[in-house]
């Protein structure tokens, strides 16, 4: 790994430091009835288990990624504790979780997902422990999902690296806000239409602020992707996103 790859890696990592309002969450604590808090949590499980076998053979298999990994979930981690108010009980912001999705799968994203929220919760008053399986489920299992395989269909399509990244990263974070309107509209469907109702409520109020916000995310992983395969060739090649003859493809 280059030192200039290091160095970029280490500031990435250093914006953990960064103060964030205490005040951010994703769906806070004690937001959603007990019977939703199980539910979520235990459909994420699997992902999780899967994740942590999927970790443990990338690092076995290239120890050198582990740092990079590390900048995967410092990136996820700056990026979703910033925030901007929006549903009662939640609230706006990127994801970050379609860099490492793209990168390690959508699997290992989703360990990084369940920490991140983890420590956001603990530390930041951002979410809650009750309301963890559904924010988890939502932003470390949709999210890596959506972003992952939108950037293989593109691929896959001959479309460029470039755009691939950016509709991956873009739409896995609208993807997240979509299944949380779905979350929140399960919980709380309206008095007069139910679920559909509710469900066109949360994700019009959303859609204001995560539209741009998602834009602007995928603008961003394309800046630190590109920023990966200039100085990081290594990296890629060993998780074969890169090689000599400009064929990218997702592992």
């Amino acid at each position: 790994m280059s030192k200039r790859f290091q160095l970029a890696i280490g500031l990435a990592l250093m914006l953990i430091l960064i103060p964030v309002s205490a005040s951010a969450m994703h769906i806070m604590e004690g937001f959603l009835p007990p019977v939703w808090c199980i539910s979520w949590g235990a459909l994420t499980i699997p992902f999780i288990v899967m994740g942590l076998f999927s970790i443990n053979k990338t690092v076995r298999e290239n120890p050198r990624l582990k740092i990079l990994i590390a900048m995967a979930g410092a990136f996820a981690f700056v990026l979703s504790a910033l925030k901007i108010p929006s549903v009662t009980g939640s609230c706006s912001h990127p994801t970050g979780v379609g860099l490492g999705a793209i990168l390690f799968g959508p699997s290992a994203m989703s360990v990084l997902g369940l920490i991140v929220l983890l420590f956001q919760a603990l530390l930041l008053a951002h979410g809650g422990l009750t309301t963890l399986g559904a924010n988890t489920f939502s932003m470390a299992v949709v999210g890596p999902l959506a972003a992952y395989f939108i950037f293989r269909l593109v691929k896959k399509a001959g479309g460029p690296q470039w755009l691939a990244v950016f509709l991956g990263a873009a739409l896995g974070d609208l993807l997240t806000y979509v299944t949380t309107s779905v979350q929140l509209a399960l919980a709380f469907p309206a008095e007069i239409g139910g679920f559909g109702a509710s469900l066109a409520k949360f994700t019009g109020i959303f859609a204001v602020t995560q539209i741009p916000l998602a834009i602007s995310e995928g603008i961003l992983t394309v800046l630190i992707f590109n920023a990966i395969a200039a100085y990081g060739k290594d990296e890629l090649k060993a998780l074969k996103l890169f090689s000599p003859g400009g064929a990218n493809h997702a592992k």
